[in-house]
Parts: structure tokens; sequence; C-alpha cells
């Protein structure tokens, strides 16, 4: 009778199908070991460069959102789809942040074993010799007089530095097993762990810091105290900050220094400051301090910068009753070189000049034009010959009617709203050239005078907390890169055997497990100072 067995039994193998557990299982394992590999660390780097290549050349709305705007308005047709893969926020973007955190996991997942190996290495004493020493890459062979444990001992001794062991095998031989250079991967695993640090600190300064951006005008000027976010033109925050614990500090701008070249190219920017911080606001006490570029304040974990400079210029506004508003606003820089500026002035009636607010509304003034601090005209047209104020004059037009301050909506700082030129609610009065202390009037008997001009300063607020953190771990990458470049990993075998009496036969082998560059004049001066005791 046969005995028929089944494919299985025949084979020694099951041929069922995996569960879905087991599936999903060495899926999740597949895609870990991917994910996890050194390749995958190397491929999500690039593309975290590669992501961060928009956000240097594409304005972005965390910085200034006008200038997003202004990039809409003139590329109407890729700018929204540029705006739907938030290209115009790109570190906050969803895809920048999956690529950040995949390379922060790809590195955790690759660098923890190779960790556990090195230790594993560093514990483990080095590998016996192999049986034929003359197949190595370096190969040398010598007879020295001696005896097989005075010479082992010996050698042992000039080899000094390497991480070794003695072994004596039952015919006698005595065998050294001699390994240096780990540090190499040493240096390769710190530089690695501080690549992982470098993410975890800019993530955290990003998530806890704050960045804010006002302009202080100098000589008398109002000042600045960072008391909440209002207080700034512009303010950054973290996702976690919500600017109820700002560091109160305040300051104000005596005067502000630059020096040029006789081309207009500054060469040096200062205002001397005094600030108060701490205590300060409560004695009232100020401190002076000359704050440069590259130079910052530091004062309760934030720095202030010097980042800019511009002008400010003054108008007093003299109406029909008498009555005068002075007011001194900034305005922007349209030539970094001349310091041509452009700006716009809103100047409302004091209270009482006009029976009612809607009759004060329609007598509101308003002044935009050009601004340069060393005046030079060609006919009519205003232009800068150079950015300090030798000779300061302006060209403007003179608006009178509802200049907006009334209307509740946000105004801009630098440019009158078209719409209340075009629906006539804004009539031009005038358009004149005028030097300090030059005047002119008005058909209503309005006198409005150009008293000259203050410079004013940009300053940057900022705060983060992982700085230093910053700073160490990429000291420790260029010192770990710099270790596993320099460092080569090297063994070296010797197999001490007795020969004629009174001498031994000393056999050398040597592997570079690494960079086998200059190896061969290396292992030469090794095999001299072994075998000859003469030092390299």
């Amino acid at each position: 009778m046969t005995d028929v067995s089944s494919p299985e039994d025949v084979q020694g193998t099951d041929t069922r199908r995996p569960g879905p557990i087991s599936r999903v299982v060495a899926l999740f394992r597949n895609t870990w070991r991917n994910l996890t590999s050194m390749g995958t660390a190397l491929v999500l780097l690039f593309l975290l460069a590669l992501g961060a290549v928009p956000g240097a050349l594409l304005p972005q709305r965390s910085l200034n959102a006008s200038k997003v705007d202004e990039y809409l308005a003139q590329h109407p047709t890729i700018g929204p789809w540029l705006d739907k893969v938030q290209a115009f926020s790109v570190f906050s973007s969803f895809w920048f942040t999956s690529i950040y955190v995949l390379l922060f996991i790809s590195l955790v997942g690759c660098l923890t074993p190779r960790m556990l190996e090195h230790v594993r290495s560093l514990r483990a004493v080095p590998v016996p010799a192999p049986r034929n020493l003359t197949r190595l890459p370096k190969h040398a062979e010598a007879i020295v007089p001696g005896e097989p444990d005075a010479v082992a001992e010996q050698m042992a001794k000039r080899l000094k530095g390497w991480r070794q062991t003695t072994r004596t095998l039952e015919d006698g031989t005595r065998e050294i097993s001699a390994e240096k250079g780990y540090l190499r991967e040493f240096g390769n695993i710190v530089f690695h762990f501080s690549l992982l640090g470098l993410l975890v600190a800019i993530a955290f300064g990003k998530l806890f810091g704050y960045e804010g951006n006002v302009i202080v005008i100098a000589d008398g000027g109002p000042g600045f105290c960072s008391a909440s976010p209002a207080a700034f033109d512009s303010f950054r925050a973290g996702n976690v900050v919500d600017g109820t614990a700002l560091h109160p500090s305040c300051l104000r701008v005596h005067d502000f220094d630059a020096r040029y070249l006789p081309s207009g190219q500054a060469t040096a920017f200062a205002a001397n400051i005094d600030y108060q911080d701490g205590a300060d606001l409560v004695s009232g006490t100020w401190r002076p301090y000359r704050l440069e570029v590259n130079h910052p304040l530091r004062i309760g974990g934030e720095r202030i910068y010097l980042q800019g400079h511009g002008y400010a210029p003054t108008f007093t506004v003299t109406f029909p009753n008498g009555q005068t508003r002075t007011s001194t606003v900034q305005w922007k820089p349209e030539n970094a070189l001349t310091m041509l500026s452009s700006g716009v002035m809103r100047v409302d009636p004091p209270g009482g000049t006009y029976p009612d607010d809607r009759e004060r509304r329609k007598h509101q003034i308003a002044i935009q034009g050009l601004f340069a601090p060393t005046a030079e005209l060609d006919g009519k047209l205003l232009s800068s010959s150079f950015p300090a104020m030798n000779a300061p004059a302006v060209a403007i037009d003179i608006y009178r009617g509802d200049s907006g301050l009334d209307s509740g909506k946000p105004q801009s700082l630098f440019s009158l709203d078209p719409s209340l030129i075009e629906q006539k609610r804004l009539t031009k009065q005038a358009r004149v050239n005028l030097k300090a202390g030059e005047q002119t009037k008005l058909d209503d008997g309005t006198v409005v005078k150009f008293d000259g001009a203050v410079p004013f300063i940009n300053v940057q607020v900022s705060h983060d907390p992982a700085q230093v953190w910053v700073l160490v771990f990429a000291l420790t990458m260029m010192a770990g890169l710099l270790v596993s470049l320099v460092v080569r990993r090297h063994r070296v075998w010797i197999r001490i055997v007795s020969a004629q009496p009174g001498t031994v036969n000393v056999e050398l082998g040597g592997l570079a497990r690494t960079d086998n560059s200059g190896w061969g004049d290396e292992f030469e001066r090794l095999t001299a100072r072994l075998v000859g005791g003469t030092e390299a």
C-alpha cells in the first residue's frame, strides 16, 4: 500500500498564506526599515534643503505680508497656485513640517542601533589573527633576538594608543591583536546626533520664540516699550507664545550716526540709546548703550538689533483759526543709496476748530510726497544726491478732506487710499517743493510748513530660548565631522614564533578598515618601530 503525503509533508514547509495581522506587521517592519536607513535620511535631508529654497526666493507672509500681497497682484496666474501649496509660508507649511518630522524619526531610528553597536564594539576585544597573514594587504616578517614572552611584552608596550590583547596558543606561539580608530565611528555618531539636536533646538526655538519689529524716532521721539505685541509694528510669535509673557523693557533714541563713502555707500551705523529693564522700570533709571549693527543689546533673554534707518519729516499745520498741529512720521526709503523716501502724513484739526465732527473730517489735511536728505532739483523734479541730511527738502501734494482717520479701517503708513481721491472725499489743494523752514498757504488760509526731519531706526526684538543650544550643536557637529574625517580605522596582528635559540620569527599583518590612503607608509613606520625598536 502506497503512502501518499501532502506537499507540505514532502517539502517540509508551510504554504498557508499569512493572516492580515501578519501582513500588517510585515508592512510596518519593512516601512520602518526603509525609513530608518541612512539612505532615506540623506534623501530627506536633501529634500529639506530643497524645500527651503522657495522660502529664500519668494516673500514670506510671516516676514512681510505686504510683499506677498504685492506678489499676488503682480502674478495673478501662478500666485494663487503658489499660495495654495503654502509657498508663502514655507517653514510652517504642512509639507515642510512633514519632511522635518520624517527626518527626525529617520535619524532617531538610524542612529540608535548604530550607537548600541558602537558600544558593543568598544567592549569587545580585538579579533584573533587570521591563519594566513600573508594574504592581508600589508605584511612583513623579521627575525628578532629574544625570547617569545619578552618580545611579545616589548611589542605590546610599543603599541601605545592601540586597543590590544595578547594570546598564547597551544604550541607556544604568541599573537597580539591590536586596533585603533574607534573615534572615527564615535565622531560619526556625534555628528548625526548633533544634527538631530540641531533640528530639535530649531523646532523648540520656533515654538517658544518670538520676533518683533518697530520703528523708533530719534531726537526726542516717543520711544518704545515692549509690553505687548500691540507695541510692535509687526510681531511674529511661536506657536505656543500668546504674547502675555514678553519681557518688559523700554528704549529711547538720542541720535543716529551714519558714516558714508563719497559714493553714498554706508560704512557704519550706530545709535545712542537709553534703555530700561527690570527694576529700572520701577525706579525710572535709564541706562545708556551704543547700539550698532551686529552688536545687539541683550536684556532678559531678548536681543535688540539695529536693522535699518531712515528719516521722519516734521510738518506743522496752522489752521485758519490759528490753532496748530505738529507731527513727525517716518517715511519709507525708496533708494537705499540716496535715502530718497516716500510717505504720507494725516493731520486732524484740533478739537473745537470746526462745529461738528462731519465738518472737521472735511478739513483734515493729508500730505503725500517725497523727502530728499540732500536735495537735488532737476526743474521741479526732486531727487537726492547723498544719504546724509545735508540739504533736506520735500516735494509734496497737499490734500484736504476725509483722510480716512475716522473710518475705522487700517490705513497704510506710507500711501493714501486711492479710493478716497477717486470719490472726491480728498481733493488736491497744492503741489509744492519745500526746503526746511519753508511753508505754503492754501486757499482757505491753512498754512503747511516743513520744519525739517529727524532720523529713525528700525529695531528688531528677538527671543530665541534655543539659541545657545543651536550654537552648541553646530559646534559639536563640526567637531564630530572633523574627527570622522581625520581618524582612520586600522588593525594590526603580530605573530611571534620561536626560531633558532635566542631568536624569534615575527610576522606582522595590517588591514585598513576604512580609508587605505597613507596606510602603507604608516604600516612601514609601525613595523620599523616594532621590529627595529626605532621611533618613527
